[in-house]
This record gives C-alpha cells, structure tokens and sequence, in this order.
C-alpha cells in the first residue's frame, strides 16, 4: 500500500541520508525542481550513490528526473536505472509521446545492463492543462506506467488560477485525472499540500483527496508524512463492517449466491472490493496483520 511519497532534494545528502528512518512508503529522490542547473550533475550522481549504497528497508524508491526539454534525460536515467531506482517520475507529461520517449529510453539502458525489460516503471506527473486532457493517453501508452500524479501548483500557474489551501479549483483536474487513472488500472497520487507547517491542513486535503478516490498523496515534507497516513487509516468500526462483508461473502460463495443481506444492507462484489481496500488500509497502517482482526502486539 502507497499512501505517502515524499519528495527528497537530490543534493541534500542528509536529506538522502534520513530517508532511511522516515516513514514514508515511497522516497522520491528529486533532480528536477529541487536542484539548480549548476548542481544538476552533482545531485544525480549524489543521487546514484545513495540508491546503491543506503539502505531504504522496504520503501519504494523512484526518482524525478528532468524533463525532456532539458538535456539531462538520458545521464539521469542510466545514473538512477543502473543505480537499482524502482520508478521514475516523468515530469511535465503531456501525452503518450512522453511516456513512449521515456521508455524507449528505458529499454536500452535495460538491455545495456542486462536487467530484465520492463523492471522500471514510470509514475507520470501531469502538471498541465494539456495533461489533464491527455491523461488517460499516457495512463496507456506503456506497460511501464504504475501511476499517475498531480502537480497542483504548475497546473494552476498553467491555468492562470490562484492556489488555494481549500482546492476547489482543482476538483475538477482532480476528478479527470483519477478517472483517467481508475479507467487505464493504475493508481492516482495526489498533489502535495503547500504548507509545510500546516499539519491540520493536510490532513483536511488528504482526506479530500480520499474521499474522491485517490490512492496517495505527494509531499514536500517529512512533516506531513504522519498526517498522510492517518487521513488514509480506516477507522475501527469500518475495518471491523470489512472483516464482517468479507465473511459473508465467503458464506455467500459456498451457498451459491452472489450477494447477501448483512446489518440491512444489500452486500455484493462492489461492496466486497470496498471492504478489500478497507483492509489494505488497515494493514498499511498497522491496525491488522491477518484476515481475521488481529492486531499487532
């Protein structure tokens, strides 16, 4: 379960450093905004070093690269990809000619290193209105892709609309691109909340952000991390109604019905894939390790 992605500046070696004790799911070693034109060879290679050489436990690690308008593309991605990077975070995708420059890319640095083709996937970053609408068209346009992500702040300057804490506008690219994302079968990941001191905020955001259906949530600071994660905790009542649909489902398959009547509600598939996510939830945050409720000593 991805509930957290944090981004980390690829030339901060203490940054890189602490990614090892934080408690995000996944590490995004950054190359792009975070990094000035004079450091960018600097950071990837710091970048490079840290990838091969600290230990990130389980966390998913992917990197940011630079955009394809800049002439850093290619010494990233052979850096971070011979490095042992999980994904790549394209930023700035604008249609399926991104995501295929990308993977050509990918699949002769694969070959190259003789990794098996297909290893590194993209988690693609729309940050315009150009890809809002061609969103779903990158969501497809390769194998690779794990993920679509929202860059709220580009977006709004591409949009020519303040940024507001509340976010109203941009429920609308919200709903397009978790649509898009829901309709290709990858996860959609949320725009970071700006505020790195406002821990109360981005819990409010995050769980907006739950609420329509999203999978996780960007940020831009450790400080965050904790209000992610509990914006996507199940409460008990709800894992406890899951682990009850789950049952009665079972007992529903060996009676040869598709659904089933439980606290006066009609209990079917929907249902039992809501209750499914529920439990994946319960599990991420360490409310229950086992189908049946237990929970951890």
């Amino acid at each position: 379960m991805r509930r957290s992605y944090l981004f980390l500046p690829g030339n901060q070696p203490t940054m890189l450093q602490n990614g090892a004790v934080l408690p995000a799911d996944v590490l995004i070693f950054d190359l792009e905004d975070s990094v000035v034109a004079s450091e960018k060879d600097a950071a990837r290679e710091l970048v490079a070093s840290a990838l091969r050489s600290i230990d990130y436990g389980g966390r998913r690690l992917t990197v940011r690269i630079n955009d394809l308008e800049k002439p850093y593309v290619k010494k990233d991605l052979k850096a971070v990809v011979a490095a042992g990077a999980h994904s790549i975070m394209v930023p700035k995708v604008t249609g399926a000619h991104t995501i295929h420059h990308i993977a050509v890319m990918l699949d002769l640095i694969e070959e190259e290193y003789g990794f098996k083709k297909g290893r590194t996937r993209i988690i693609a970053l729309i940050e315009t209105a150009l890809g809002i609408e061609k969103a779903f068209e990158a969501a497809t346009s390769s194998s690779r892709v794990e993920a679509l992500a929202l860059g709220g702040e580009d977006l709004c300057a591409d949009l020519g609309c303040p940024r507001t804490k509340e976010g109203m506008e941009l429920l609308y690219s919200r709903s397009r691109l978790l649509i898009a994302a829901r309709a290709a079968g990858v996860d959609a990941i949320d725009t970071p909340f700006t505020d790195a001191r406002d821990e109360n905020g981005c819990y409010a955001d995050t769980v907006y952000a739950r609420s329509l259906g999203f999978d996780g949530k960007l940020s831009i600071s450790p400080h965050h991390l904790r209000s992610i994660h509990r914006a996507f905790t199940p409460t008990e009542d709800a894992v406890a109604f899951a682990l009850e649909v789950i049952e009665s489902m079972k007992r529903a398959k060996c009676d040869g019905r598709g659904a089933v009547s439980l606290r006066g509600k009609m209990i079917d598939l929907p249902v039992l894939r809501q209750a499914e996510r529920t439990l994946e939830l319960a599990r991420a945050s360490g409310m229950i390790v086992t189908e049946t409720g237990e929970k951890p000593s």
